[in-house]
Parts: structure tokens; sequence; C-alpha cells
């Protein structure tokens, strides 16, 4: 049907390949495009020891200008070691890609991207000569996934040796519009200038709206390419409309919403909800059992580091209360990053003075615990530790294990995922897919997947402090269902399990929305 490059920054069907929602994505959707007869090819960078463990795999040198020199790439078929539905597999090696020994990268605040930018202008650079060199054979569509993919674009319109991929369909899946990898059009080692300085562009075209003298890879992407897509339908129609931050706590198009529209009128923006995959047998886990394997994951995390973190002591004072304790009544779970756009509203300061998180634990009491499974920014992880330590019934583990999270989506009897905004959002999905009822805020792609006491609880509000309120009265709500009327959390539980949200779904709109070309 289709022959599709997915050229992204992750790719979660090899271990240490995945960081979210891209490597989620490019390792589920790829086999079920496959399955729907498309011939598909996944393109990384080169991570972990992915390279190393393709022994007598196929490889391929490629060159390209990048830095006023020439750098080699080795193009690496790494299918072999593990190769479902029949994708192909690619990486891309080269020292820069692993040289600091994760997929991204933090740089200090003042020069935001500057690392992963340099990086992933390399890649595309990369991809374009793989692609021309013919390594991938005869292709219909890229596939390109966020900001990292979409300097492939910027190659595709200004490079005279890459004017032949003019001919190949493109597509821009937008996994979340407020990770944008702007960087300076020139006077920095981490600028378009430095990395291709014979490139000669139409600044109007690439310039980010806010700061014009920067390139704005996403921007760029979304006038350039052929189809826009969005994780769920909902994230598409809300991008469309200017944040208002401070004022509503809504997240909107992030300063691009001109470009969304201009996009959506021309018939090239879609919103596809992404899938989640369903095994025949569904994983069942007890909460003294989960306890015992928060337990054994907590001192892997400690014996990785020469000192005790507090974090982690104040997770283990926890977890020894709850060993000498009969098993909560009820279980609230999260599994979740640690960001601003997922934890901030848990730290919204209510009118008496605490946070949303305090008031929920004071309202769950001691018939019940919360558990918290994420890594992130340090800041938020401080206020989660904290709170932890002021609340027995809040067990904050700071890392992760995909093990760890899944015993939590089976064993948990609430998930609560409060989002300010949500492009899509896989861990409500998985949660119901276990029979575990969702809380969430309805925006995104929660919206799209869970239904007031039909499969869970939705919140709402115009601004964070009705948001923050209203989380609390249907946190309250559901505790009194699953309390006094468990007639009625059955039903909610049935119809959360019962809920499907398919790939073969998902990819069939693939081949029809953003794959074949719109009839003029």
């Amino acid at each position: 049907m289709h022959s599709i490059l997915m050229v992204a920054a992750e790719n979660g069907t090899f271990p240490g390949g995945k960081v979210g929602g891209i490597g989620d994505v490019i390792r589920d959707a790829s086999p079920a495009l496959a399955k729907a007869g498309c011939l598909v090819q996944v393109v990384t960078p080169s991570f972990a020891d992915v390279v190393g463990r393709a022994r007598g795999a196929s490889q391929f040198e490629v060159s390209v200008p990048f830095r006023a020199g020439l750098e080699r790439l080795l193009l690496v078929d790494i299918s072999a070691d593990r190769n479902p539905e029949g994708v192909r597999h690619w990486v891309l090696d080269h020292p820069l890609f692993t040289a600091t020994g994760g997929i991204y990268n933090d740089d200090p605040t003042g020069t935001p991207f500057a690392t992963d930018a340099s990086k992933f202008a390399l890649f595309c650079a990369g991809v374009g000569a793989a692609i021309l060199n013919g390594r991938f054979g005869p292709l219909d569509v890229l596939h390109l996934h966020d900001w990292h993919a979409a300097w492939l674009l910027v190659l595709r319109r200004f490079a005279p040796q890459f004017q032949s991929l003019q001919s190949l369909r493109t597509v821009y899946t937008i996994h979340n519009l407020a990770l944008q990898g702007v960087r300076p059009f020139a006077g920095h080692w981490s600028s378009l200038d430095a990395w291709f300085p014979d490139l000669k562009v139409d600044r109007s075209i690439l310039q980010d709206t806010r700061w014009p003298d920067c390139v704005n890879p996403t921007a760029t992407a979304i006038r350039l390419a052929d189809a826009v897509h969005t994780v769920s339908p909902t994230y598409a129609q809300e991008i469309l409309h200017p944040s208002a931050i401070e004022e509503r706590g809504y997240y909107g198009g992030e300063g691009l919403e001109a470009d969304l529209r201009n996009a959506a009128d021309q018939g090239r923006l879609h919103g596809i909800l992404n899938g989640c995959e369903y095994p025949a047998a569904a994983e069942t886990t007890g909460r003294r059992t989960l306890l015992a394997m928060a337990d054994a994951e907590l001192l892997v995390w400690v014996a990785g580091r020469a000192t005790v973190a507090s974090t982690h002591l104040v997770a283990q004072k926890r977890l020894g209360e709850w060993s000498t304790r009969s098993e909560p009544e009820v279980l609230i779970t999260s599994v979740s990053r640690i960001t601003g756009q997922k934890v901030g509203l848990l730290q919204q300061t209510l009118e008496d003075g605490t946070t949303t998180l305090e008031a929920l634990l004071q309202s769950l009491g001691d018939r019940g615990l919360y558990v918290f499974l994420g890594t992130g920014a340090p800041e938020l992880e401080s206020f989660l530790t904290k709170t932890s330590a002021l609340h027995s019934n809040f067990l904050f583990l700071n890392g992760y294990s995909e093990r760890l999270a899944n015993a939590m989506y089976a064993a948990g009897d609430l998930f609560l995922m409060s989002s300010s905004f949500e492009p899509c959002g896989i861990s409500q999905m998985l949660a119901m897919r276990s029979g575990q009822p969702c809380l969430v805020h309805g925006v995104g792609g929660l919206r799209d997947t869970v239904s007031d006491e039909v499969n869970g609880f939705v919140f709402g509000g115009e601004n964070p402090q009705e948001q923050a309120d209203n989380l609390l009265a249907k946190f309250d709500r559901a505790m009194s269902t699953h309390r006094h009327e468990p007639e009625f959390w059955q039903r909610l539980s049935r119809a959360a399990k019962a809920a499907r949200f398919r790939w073969e779904e998902s990819v069939a709109q693939y081949c029809s929305q953003l794959y074949s070309p719109t009839p003029e």
C-alpha cells in the first residue's frame, strides 16, 4: 500500500530506546501499519549499546557536510535483534549521538535544546543522504516525529542536494507542542548557520514567531509538511487557539496557532488518537505484591548511588509502615513524568493555604494509599517528596520501572491523571485496560478516552483554581462511589476494561488521511 520511513528520536521496540510517547508510538504503530499491508522502516539515532548488540548486521557508511566539514555516519540494520511483524529497524551511528549517554540532554536555561538540536540536525542530514543513496529502497512517505525530525524538512526545502526528496509525501506528527527545538539562525555553535554554513534559506519560512532571529523546526514542519498530525482529535482543536496559561491555565497553540489554523484551513491538520495494545491475558497484581515489588525496585535505585537520596529514604519509611498495616481499603495510582504539565495542578495552592495534593490526601484519610511513580523536574520531585514525608498515605517512588508501572495499572482502584494539557496520554489507556477507572482532567486525549461516570471521572474548570476545586470534588465523588455504590463502581470498572483504542483503527486513519494525497 505505502512504503513508509518513520524518522524519530525514540524507538521503544528496543531496550534503552524510549523515553516517552514517541517511543511507544514507534513501537506499536509500525507493526500495526505492517499488518495493514504497508512497507515500514524506522530510523533513529543510535542509543545505548544497540549497535554493539547488532553483530553481523548490514552496515553502510553515509557522509554529509556538517559544520564546514564532512561527517561520516554508520547506518546499521538492527532488525535481526528484534523485528516484529516485518518492520525494518535502522539506527544512524555517530559519536555525537551517544556522547552524552542519553536520548535527550538538559542544557542550561540560556541555551535550550543546544546539544540536542546539533545532534538531530546531523541525524536528519544523515537520513536524507541515506535516502538519496537508496539504502531504504523506494519510498512513498516520510513520517517525521516531533521537532527532532523536522530538520529534514528544512534540508528538503532548501539544500540543493536534497531537492529530489520533494517527490516524497511528508507527514509531521506533533507529540507535544510545548517542546519546539528553537535555535538561532546564526551566532552560536548550535545554530543553523553553524551546522550548514552554505545553506541559503528563506528566513520567513523558518523563523519563530516570537524570536525572529531564531529558526523554529516545529513551526517550519507545520508550514512545509503535506500533512500535520496530532495524537488525539481534541488536542488538534485545542492547539488552534492561543495559550492563556496565567489567566485560565489553558495550553493552546504555544505561539503557533496561526500556522496551525492555516494548516487546518488547507485540510492538512488531522487529529488521530493513538492506540493501545490489548494482550490476550490481562495482568493481575495484588496490593501486597505491588508494595513488595516497590520495595525491591527501591533497593535497586538506592544501590545505584553512593549515597541514599532523601526521596528514597522517605519512600523506604512509608513502605516499612505499610508492610505492618492491613491492606489499604482503596489504592490510588499515578504513573507519570514529573513535569509542570503533569503535576502543576497538584501543586496549586488552595484558599486555605494547602496544596491540591495535600487536600486530596486529607480527603483520602487513613483508609487509602496514593502511590505515585515517576521522575522529572527536581523542584517538583522535591515537592512530592516533602508531601510524602508529611503524609503517611502518600508513597512517592522517584524512579521508573516498566514492570512496577504495569503492576500499578493492574493493582490500583483509581488512576489519577490531572495533566494541565495532554496531547494524547497512554497511561490512562493502560490503567483502563486493567479495569482501573481513571480520574482525569477533560483535555486533549484524556477527554477522548474517558467519559464522566461512564468509564471513569472527568473534571474541568476555567482556571487552575477552579480546576483544583473541581478535581477535589470529583475525587470525593469517586471515593463515595467506591465505598457506598459498589455495583456502580463495578460497572465503571467493566466499562473501563471494555474500552478499546486499537492501533488497527488508528493506522487505518493514517493511511486514509495522512499518507494519501487529499483529492483536489
